[in-house]
């Protein structure tokens, strides 16, 4: 595929009156075959101005026009060179011209816009609220929230999105009222760390499940709507209803919802969702938990929200996609602080000397390459008395692919656990043996058969088995696959 892209400036415009609050926006805005139309459109954009938006950045994705949507674009773009106008050789759909514009998006917040004025971009500023007063990941302008007032809407037409819509809040646990608006406000951050495989329409339902999995906070806002009929050129048909509904079916079975980045997100996802098998660590460490805590490496929190409330207790990652959704997860709550920390960063603790009684790390010190730094930094922010809580990887002979996936350092014995430790002035008060019954699972998958991923179904049979796993798990002759330590600053 060949895009053509005619400007490569940011794009902006500055909105008066703009608080220290305020996000940059950008709005990608599909356009085929709206000749009549998107020039209207796009200067309704324009004139968007509100102190919750600091800059305005307008990407036009042209999918192919061929009615001469293209020569409209450009003539505007001449007159109004902060429009970003990009186009593709072939026709390819809604979902894979918004795909062409994130890759030039550079706001906070990505908004999509139809360029058939069935929308009203002053409701826009509205949308932006919940980014700013309640820590939103994702906004979605509702056409049937009650509304002042709203303008009444084809029944059958409402009829197949209001169904749409319930299904997908079936799927998803959420109460949606409107999962096939245009109008659907991400997170950049978030937005970007999706893989979007949908090329139509069918990106409502897949980005509204992919969002779903990863636990964003999902705000709804009141919109005006101004529907056209199939006669005046509406694009979308029965047909779509049907797509969407296959849609659903994909991808509430597919994980598919992390690129694969620098951190291991989407292998460390699988991990994440066995929730019984994290409630069992949390009942583990709960007894070593005092009142100040720092978390390192908190992921999406399934430790933390089983910790909380507490006098302070600061989530800290490195992940900016787990940082992003602590950071609205944390909203409402004084006592949690979300912080980017790097164990071995030794600025990052400058301001936290003595402030904690508790430092909780889990499955991050096999990662990281100096690990007496990491403890040092560690014991320096415990007050005298406070206690560190590490668990790591236990058994060298465990050694396989399933650790190298996962980039471990390595696997550690009780031995060398408590030698780094002692030699960062920490006296061990506990080892505990944790998860003995998954040690042959483990040399199965990662040495006889060489895999680097657990499959689906053994995670989830595990997971479901694990009120019995936590009963037997002390009869298992054998130690854990993985090692509690429990040190105190003297």
């Amino acid at each position: 595929m060949t895009i053509y892209d005619t400007a490569v400036s940011p794009a902006v415009a500055s909105a008066p009156g703009a608080t220290d609050q305020a996000l940059k926006l950008t709005v990608i805005v599909p356009v085929f075959n709206e000749r009549h139309l998107v020039e209207a459109s796009l200067r309704r954009l324009l004139a968007v101005r509100s102190p919750s938006i600091s800059t305005l950045q307008i990407i036009v994705v042209d999918d192919a026009s061929t009615d001469g949507s293209g020569e409209v674009l450009k003539r505007l773009r001449e007159e109004v060179p902060d429009i970003t106008l990009l186009r593709h050789d072939t026709n390819k759909g809604k979902g894979a011209a918004i795909r062409t514009g994130l890759a030039h998006a550079t706001g906070d917040v990505i908004v999509f816009h139809d360029s058939d004025l069935e929308y009203d971009p002053q409701d826009l500023p509205e949308v932006m609220r919940p980014f700013i007063e309640a820590g939103a990941d994702a906004v979605y302008g509702s056409r049937y929230m009650v509304a002042k007032y709203r303008r009444a809407l084809g029944f059958r037409h409402s009829l197949v999105n209001r169904l749409l819509s319930f299904l997908t809040s079936c799927f998803t646990d959420l109460n949606l009222t409107d999962v096939e608006t245009c109008y659907k406000a991400v997170r950049a951050t978030l937005l970007k760390s999706i893989p979007i495989r949908s090329n139509d329409f069918r990106i409502e339902i897949e980005l509204t499940l992919k969002l779903a999995k990863r636990h964003a906070h999902i705000f709804e806002v009141p919109i005006r709507y101004m529907p056209r009929s199939m006669r005046e050129g509406k694009k979308i048909r029965p047909l779509d209803g049907l797509k969407a509904l296959g849609a659903l079916l994909k991808y509430s079975a597919l994980d598919d919802i992390y690129s694969e980045d620098d951190y291991g997100s989407h292998i460390l996802h699988q991990l994440e969702r066995t929730r019984r098998f994290n409630l069992w660590m949390g009942d583990t460490l709960r007894p070593f938990v005092r009142d100040r805590v720092l978390e390192i490496g908190s992921g999406i929190g399934n430790l933390t929200e089983q910790f909380i409330p507490r006098e302070l207790y600061v989530a800290s990652d490195l992940n900016p996609n787990y940082l992003g959704y602590l950071r609205g997860y944390a909203s409402g709550k004084p006592y949690l602080e979300v912080r980017d920390i790097d164990v071995t960063r030794e600025r990052d603790f400058v301001s936290l000397g003595g402030r904690f009684d508790t430092v909780i790390i889990v499955n991050v010190l096999e990662h990281v390459a100096d690990p007496a730094l990491a403890l040092a930094n560690i014991h320096r922010s415990l007050a005298p008395g406070g206690r560190v809580i590490v668990l790591v990887p236990q058994h060298p002979w465990l050694f396989g692919t399933l650790d190298e996936a996962l980039e471990h350092r390595e696997r550690y014995t009780r031995q060398s656990l408590t030698k780094q430790l002692v030699d960062a002035n920490f006296v061990v008060e506990e080892l505990v043996d944790f998860n003995r019954t998954s040690v042959p699972a483990w040399w199965f998958n990662g040495i006889v058969m060489k895999r680097r991923v657990f499959s689906r179904v053994q995670l989830k049979t595990f997971d479901t088995a694990i009120p019995v796993v936590r009963r037997l798990d002390r009869l298992w002759p054998w130690s854990g696959q993985s090692l509690i330590a429990v040190g105190r600053r003297p």
